[in-house]
This record gives structure tokens, sequence and C-alpha cells, in this order.
């Protein structure tokens, strides 16, 4: 006598449960399912043999995917039992049509039983599958949806369909299921980008805070829309010239974003973390350097990216040149300066500090540097757009009372933005 055992199970009969063992037999070492015996091990038969056996063949590759069937051997014994054996599959996980590759659709043998699988179990299937890139993965989640993927394709003039889906590797090879990458473009995307404003140099008091989350295309444009709205000008003064110039170089900004989402390392959860102070403006990603690289090789533009059909997606979208070109414009962009911006690397991230341009350390003459706030830039457009302005158009231009609009116009003139032409009710305010 038999009994059920790690590779073995016995049923009396044919029920939709058959289809769970085979998916836990292909999922783990292989087994044989005997349909015709009881529990105990003892040979009971079946009705109408030839009947359940076409059930079962075609219920095993209806219900099933992948197609489990190459791994499947049938015979009948004693023209009473249908002996099914079933060998490892080499395209896990294997899982219920019906239910899609999710907790609920897996499973896996535990003992003598067929269990689901957790998630974690099914993410190590995927990874003895498909191999160790994560992006070319099988994604876990599968309903997925491309709306801002195709609205910056169409932006860049790309065509953006279907039938481009597995040369973009956003579908796997059988082009039925979304990798990981799809999983990363789409605006289900599990990853978020922080920004975080602080008022000192350690970090630790908060101004403002904010998170990006769906598809990283939507995280880029809403991420740098919002450092470009703390990115302050500052005016100085060479003589007689007035010099305005930003914080930190619009290019620079963007391709320090642009280098944290592509080269982040996604198989991990968190998010890309945005840090700003009054000195610098830190990138965090997830995922320290590949291996054989160092901040040296960066800076001189050597890259070797660690998602490439990202980078390829990025790449095809005029979004980025070639690789390694980025950290070179944002070296270039600061030449001059006094303070470079510096990589920093532990073996699970990658940081990379712009200074700011307008900080002290940076500026010859510091005394002379003041900051435009965004209300004297406004007061600065309503000039130039307009040719001069009174006190009572910035009172209703800034929406503020007497007290505060005299203070204001008077740090202007104090930093030289402004100067006033006339008295009592002639009085209005030019730029210099």
């Amino acid at each position: 006598m038999i009994f059920e055992t790690e590779n073995i199970e016995f049923k009396s009969k044919v029920t939709d449960d058959i289809y769970k063992e085979v998916i836990a037999f292909a999922n783990t070492d292989g087994g044989v399912i005997y349909i015709g015996f009881d529990d105990k091990g003892n040979a009971v038969g079946i009705d109408n043999v030839d009947e359940t056996y076409t059930r079962i063949t075609n219920g095993i590759r209806d219900a099933i995917q992948p197609d489990v069937t190459m791994f499947i051997k049938y015979t009948l014994q004693d023209n009473r039992v249908v002996k099914i054996a079933v060998g490892e599959g080499s395209y896990k996980p294997y899982y219920l049509k019906s239910k899609g590759l999710k907790p609920s659709g897996v499973y896996i043998r535990q003992g003598a039983s067929s269990v689901q699988a957790s998630p974690e179990q099914i993410r190590q299937l995927i990874k003895e599958s498909d191999g160790d890139v994560f992006e070319d993965m099988r994604s876990i989640e599968q309903d997925l949806t491309f709306n801002k993927t195709a609205d910056a394709f169409k932006k860049y003039k790309i065509e953006f369909g279907k039938e481009k889906f597995r040369v973009l590797g956003i579908t796997d090879s059988s082009d039925s299921l979304y990798t990981n990458l799809a999983q990363i473009i789409s605006d289900q995307c599990a990853h978020t980008t922080k920004v975080a404003v602080f008022g000192n140099d350690t970090n630790t008091e908060f101004r403002d805070s904010k998170e990006f989350g769906g598809s990283i295309f939507a995280q880029l444009d809403e991420a740098f829309s919002y450092l470009m709205l703390c990115n302050k000008t500052t005016a100085t003064f060479k003589g007689l010239e007035r010099v305005e110039r930003a914080d930190y170089p619009e290019g620079a900004l963007r391709e320090a974003l642009l280098n944290a989402i592509v080269h982040r390392d996604y198989s991990f959860s968190g998010s890309i973390i945005i840090n700003i102070n009054d000195n610098e403006m830190e990138f965090i990603s997830i995922g320290g350097l590949l291996p054989g690289l160092s901040p040296d090789d960066i800076r001189s533009g050597i890259s070797q990216p660690r998602n490439k059909k990202l980078a390829e997606i990025f790449h095809r979208l005029h979004l980025i040149e070639s690789y390694g070109t980025g950290i070179r414009k944002i070296y270039s962009l600061y030449k001059d300066q006094a303070v470079q911006p510096r990589i920093e690397v532990t073996s699970n991230t990658f940081k990379f500090v712009l200074p700011n341009m307008n900080s002290s350390a940076n500026i010859e003459g510091t005394a002379n540097a003041k900051a435009i706030t965004p209300q004297m830039q406004k007061i600065l457009t309503f000039i130039e757009d307009n040719g001069q302005i009174t006190d009572g158009e910035i009172e209703e231009l800034l929406q503020i009372k007497g007290t505060r609009r005299y203070n204001l116009v008077k740090q202007m003139e104090a930093d030289g933005l402004i100067v006033v032409k006339g008295r009592g009710i002639n009085k209005v305010y030019l730029k210099i």
C-alpha cells in the first residue's frame, strides 16, 4: 500500500482541486497524482475512464498557465486508475488562469498538502525562472494601466502600443504577462519620490515636504516642478551691474533627478529621497554602485546602468542622451564654483549632492548677495510688465497691508532691487 507524501496525492474522483495539485507539484519538485484512490491509499477506481481521462487532459491544458502539459505524463492502470506524473516545471510559477499570477492562483507543495504561495515565495519562483535581472522578471501585479507613460510617448512623438510592449520589455517572452519594468512605468508604480525642505544644515527642522507617486513619468514631472519652486533666485552685484542667479542650475536639477529615477534599485521598497536646505540639495536613491564602479568612475562619465531597459525607454524619449553624460553635464555647470557637487556611496544607497550656488561658500562678496523672495519677484515682474508699481498695486497684488508692504519695499530698496520716484500720491517704484 502507498501513502500520501510530499510527492504523492490521492483523489477518489476528478474535481477542480486537481489543478491546484498539478500546479503545486510543477512549482515544487514534481510528484504523482492518482485519480481513483481514496485518502487511505485504497484503489476504488473511477467510472467512465475515457470521459474522465479527456476531462483531466483538457482541464489541465486550459486551466493552468503557463503551459504545463510538456511536463505531464498520463498512465492508465488496470483500466481503473489514472496516474498523472507531474515533473518540475521550467517556467515557474504556474498558476490558475482564472485567478492570475497572485497568491490565490499560485500553489506549492508543503508536506503532503498543496497550499497557496506567499508573495515572497512567488517572487522567489519568478527569480529562479527569469534570472536575477529585476526589470525582466514577471510582475506579481498584473492589473496595470499606462496612461502617463502613453502621454510621455505622445509628447515626444514616439509610438506606444501593445504591439511594442515585448520589444520595450514591458511584457515577457510569451507576450502575455507584464514584467517588473511594466510595473515601474505603470500608473500603479509602487515606488515614490519624497522631497523634504529643511530649515537647518542638519536636516532636522522641517519646513515642508511632498510625496509624489504613480508612474515614474508623473513623479518626474511633478517632483521637478516642485524642485523648481524651491529654486530661489538671488541678485548679486558686480560694480553697478546686477546679476540674477538661481540657487541651482535648472539642468543640474533635471539630470540629478533623472539619474535617481533611472538608476535606483527597484527590487527594494522605499522612496527616492530629496533633501533641501539653504546650502545644498541631496538626491538619495536606493542601491549602491554596481560592482566594479567607483565614485571617480561616475564623475568621469563611466556608467553601467542597473535598469538597462528602463534607461533605453528614457533614451527613446530623449530624456537622457546616453549613459553617463548626465553627471558630466552637472559638473560642467559647476565648473567655476568654489564648492563642487559630490557623490557619497554606501552598500545600499547612492547620494548625489548639489551645492547651492548662492550659499556663502560659493559667492564672493556675500554681503552683496540678496535673496529675491517670491513676493519680491512678483513685484519685479509687475514692474517689467507695466513699467512701474504703486503702493496700492503692491497691496492688491500681494494681498498685504500697509506695514508689511512698507517693510517689503524698504528691503527691496536697501537690496538695490527697486528705486522710488516721486512722493505722496505720486510715488511709484521702478526696477533698477
